[in-house]
């Protein structure tokens, strides 16, 4: 009979109070690394798919990861490809049956013109924890920023020099990782353009190129005065990330 009551009070016990769960999540950028401190990290929800409930929040926290073990290094399965160091968001659920989640990412969470939100579904089971590698879910994209002209800069048409408006834009992937000439992640591999319209009507494409790490520039000599909107597409075919910024400026 004793054994039958411990049983019973081990079941009752299991079922009736919540067992802590963890889970680690990371946000990691499509061909490149993990988004973590040095970009302001990704949001993370964990959602009760059910019932909505939200059961765990915060931004992931730590460093990109190793460059050569994530970029340069051949996939091997059951093969890390993170370290002790690589961000990531712990979350603890206190849960006493398997519930069905809602993984979702918002990142960069400080880059807003260039957040990208994605989501996965899982079961978790109470006191089976999700940690090592984690739940690992992909952000595309490009982050762009449009640092010239201004955003609603005003510009006089007689003040351009040799008469041409330069347009400049820094360009990195989600996780902060640089964009070079020939580099790990190539700007050669790229094409960036600027879209340039003149009070709502198009005026011209800017093909954009690479002047050093990130930033890239383009020019055109305008002939108008008035309100002008620049949108800078970057995208690369052959990963199909892509990305985009648009800044207003006036010419008077």
């Amino acid at each position: 009979m004793r054994p039958l009551i411990t049983f019973c009070l081990l079941a009752y016990s299991f079922y009736s109070f919540g067992l802590e769960t963890k889970i680690l999540v990371r946000a990691k950028a499509k061909d490149a690394k993990f988004i973590g401190s040095s970009i302001g990290g990704a949001h993370v929800k964990i959602i009760d798919e059910l019932t909505g409930e939200l059961l765990a929040s915060g931004i992931t926290s730590g460093s990109t990861g190793n460059t050569t073990l994530i970029m340069k290094t051949p996939l091997e399965r059951g093969k890390p490809v993170t370290d002790k160091n690589t961000a990531g968001f712990l979350a603890t659920l206190d849960i006493d049956e398997p519930v069905y989640v809602k993984v979702e990412v918002t990142a960069p969470v400080n880059q807003r013109q260039s957040l990208i939100q994605s989501s996965t579904q899982l079961w978790v089971i109470p006191g089976k924890d999700l940690v090592g590698e984690g739940i690992i879910v992909e952000i595309p994209g490009f982050v762009i920023d449009v640092l010239a002209p201004r955003a609603h800069e005003r510009i006089a048409l007689t003040s351009l020099e040799n008469g041409k408006l330069l347009i400049h834009s820094n360009i990195v992937m989600t996780c902060g990782c640089p964009i070079t000439s020939g580099g790990t992640w190539d700007a050669d591999q790229m094409e960036v353009v600027a879209l340039v319209k003149i009070n709502g009507e198009d005026l011209k494409q800017i093909k954009m190129r690479v002047t050093e790490t990130s930033l890239f520039e383009g020019s055109f000599t305008p002939t108008e005065v008035g309100n002008y909107e620049v949108t800078v597409y970057a995208i690369n075919s052959t990963t199909n990330n892509t990305g985009v910024d648009k800044v207003n400026f006036i010419l008077n």
